[in-house]
Order: C-alpha cells, then sequence, then structure tokens
C-alpha cells in the first residue's frame, strides 16, 4: 500500500526530484521509446543515476528507465546494493523492474502514474512489499500523477494517430 508522508517538505521534494525525471521521460520521445523517466538519490539529496526508456534505441526489452538509472547508480558509488537510496520513477515499476529494486536494497520508491496493466509494486503486484522477499521497500505513488499520466498518454494518442 502507498505510504503517504505528510510531511510538507518530503512532498515538496519528491515534487521536486519527480520534475526532474519527467524532464528525463521526455528525452526519451527523442528515440521513439516509451516516455518514462527514472532517477537514482542518495540520503544526502545528490542524483547518482538516471535514466530512461531506451528499448527502442538500444533493441534491448531490459532498457526500461528504472534499469538504466540503477545501472549507473551503482556505477557511481561502486556497488551493487543502493541502501538508503531513493528511486524516483514517472511510471509505476514492471514485474522486472519492481524485483530489481528490490535486489538492489533501494529503500525507498516514488512513483508518478500508476500502470494498471503491467504495475509491479501496487496495481497488479505488490513485490516491492511482498513478505517472503527479504528486502521490502517503503513506496509512495502518484506523485505528479497528472502530468505523467499526460505525457504517457499523449505518447501513446499519437502513436495510434486519429480514431
Amino acid at each position: 500500500m502507498t505510504q503517504r508522508d505528510p510531511d510538507p517538505d518530503q512532498l515538496e521534494r519528491d515534487e521536486r526530484f519527480m520534475q526532474l525525471a519527467l524532464e528525463e521521460a521526455e528525452r526519451a520521445l527523442d528515440h521513439d521509446d516509451v516516455p518514462v523517466g527514472a532517477l537514482v538519490v542518495d540520503a544526502d539529496g545528490v542524483v547518482v543515476g538516471y535514466g530512461r526508456n531506451r528499448r527502442e534505441q538500444n533493441q534491448d526489452p531490459t532498457a526500461h528507465a528504472e534499469v538504466e538509472a540503477l545501472r549507473l547508480a551503482s556505477k557511481a558509488r561502486g556497488r551493487w546494493r543502493l541502501e538508503g537510496a531513493t528511486l524516483y520513477v514517472t511510471l509505476e515499476p514492471c514485474v522486472m523492474c519492481a524485483g530489481a529494486l528490490v535486489n538492489a536494497r533501494i529503500k525507498r520508491l516514488v512513483f508518478g502514474a500508476w500502470d494498471q496493466r503491467f504495475g509491479g509494486v501496487e496495481s497488479v503486484f505488490q513485490l516491492c512489499t511482498a513478505p517472503q522477499l527479504n528486502h521490502r521497500l517503503e513506496v509512495t505513488g502518484g506523485v505528479l500523477d497528472g502530468p505523467c499520466r499526460d505525457l504517457l498518454q499523449a505518447f501513446f494518442r499519437e502513436r495510434r494517430g486519429p480514431r
């Protein structure tokens, strides 16, 4: 279940970082990828990794924004465990990405729009909080939901063409 932090300072930080993730998502449009963007922010508030969908660009089914951000953050930190870090992403992670977040030991996940078809965190599956796993994340969903959803809907509307 989504944890809502009543702390207005936390909400402001979450919205500021989500805006950066949205800017990263927009860059995916340059190579005709689904516009999803992600950031890994360390406990000190420093962005240590960023990513955007690059499946089309790289012809790689694993080139999701979250995976790209985790790879850069792991390189920047010199280790695969990203304890204490928060991942911001414009769309609820899929099952693959949710599993990667658990494996990377991310402390907190903040996402924008819910994914009712493929969501691996809340909408369809709940991998990040599953009691069967050895690590669970704090989860906050719906941060800047409107702008995140609008960007995705515009992309798919354009791809489908006029009806």
